[in-house]
């Protein structure tokens, strides 16, 4: 009984200990998420490099507001970034409310097919998948917005939300939109979702799908993930990750097919974990870029 009761006691003080984003760090994401907005919309041409078949493109971009009540709520549709000939993102809806005590800025991103391709099996496999695509993140959002408006509704103390999308792949072979999701009522919490789609059969990629048939790269990813913490660790005192630590169930064992993943634009696999998942929450939300050496020999 006493030891149940230390392992109890252990497990709060550890949660009590646990740092959560500070609203100085919440302030500073919220700054570089406005500084990325602004950028657009001066920048009103962006431009994307791509490489072998697709070429680089630019599109002129409009930012329409249409307040309905105040604080503003608007929808716009924006362009953004465009890759090549074959896929472009766009704003699909932008919602924002500004009052003393609440903020959200949620920019609801939708990836499009470029009309007028030629009709075959991979364009029908990108059509489907970015459909699938568009109607998750539309769940997601449409959720945090429902939300913050029964909090809202409720007038429970303070809130924060911020919601915005970035391309981190766009190459011949790969796609990747990045969804970057806050909230804070008090402490913050980031996550992130990563949708990647292969340009060659136009699915949408998961893990194993990256490598032969039947090869074991849990382990070599596991393992390099843990090699990048523990070197984190040594070269910086306040870089902490769960690998060694006390209560045994917060260490990092493995990732999983379901882990998020992303191949960035030099064909490495960059696994992705929400604040909280791997590391203490003021680390963040972290990414590990596997190096090419390492999975190789088991690539497709």
């Amino acid at each position: 009984m006493h030891d149940f009761v230390e392992k109890e006691l252990l497990l709060l003080k550890k949660e009590y200990e646990k740092p959560q984003m500070s609203q100085a760090q919440f302030e500073e994401l919220r700054a570089k998420m406005e500084e990325a907005k602004m950028a657009d919309k001066k920048d009103k041409i962006k431009r994307i490099r791509t490489r072998a078949a697709l070429t680089a493109a630019a599109f002129v971009g409009s930012f329409l507001l249409l307040p309905n009540t105040s604080p503003v709520i608007a929808h716009a549709m924006e362009q953004i970034p465009v890759l090549g000939k074959l896929i472009e993102v766009v704003t699909f809806r932008d919602y924002e409310y500004e009052s003393d005590r609440n903020h959200a800025d949620i920019e609801v991103p939708e990836i499009k097919v470029e009309l007028g391709l030629p009709e075959d099996q991979t364009l029908e496999n990108l059509e489907r998948t970015t459909d699938e695509i568009n109607r998750e993140i539309k769940k997601i959002t449409d959720s945090l917005i429902e939300e913050f408006e029964t909090y809202l509704e409720e007038e429970e103390g303070y809130q924060d939300i911020l919601v915005k999308s970035e391309i981190l792949t766009a190459t011949a072979d790969y796609f990747t939109l990045k969804l970057l999701c806050y909230q804070g009522a008090g402490s913050g919490y980031q996550w992130n979702y990563y949708y990647t789609i292969d340009l060659n059969t136009g699915k949408r990629l998961q893990l194993k799908d990256v490598f032969a048939e039947g090869a074991d790269y849990i382990t070599p990813i596991s393992e390099a993930i843990k090699e990048q913490m523990q070197a984190q660790m040594d070269a910086d005192e306040n870089v902490y990750y769960w690998l060694d630590d006390e209560i045994e169930e917060w260490n990092f064992k493995s990732v999983t097919d379901e882990t998020s993943f992303y191949i960035n634009e030099n064909g490495n696999v960059v696994i992705g974990f929400n604040e909280g998942d791997v590391a203490p929450m003021y680390m963040g939300a972290v990414e590990f870029e596997i190096p090419g050496d390492v999975l190789n020999d088991i690539r497709k």
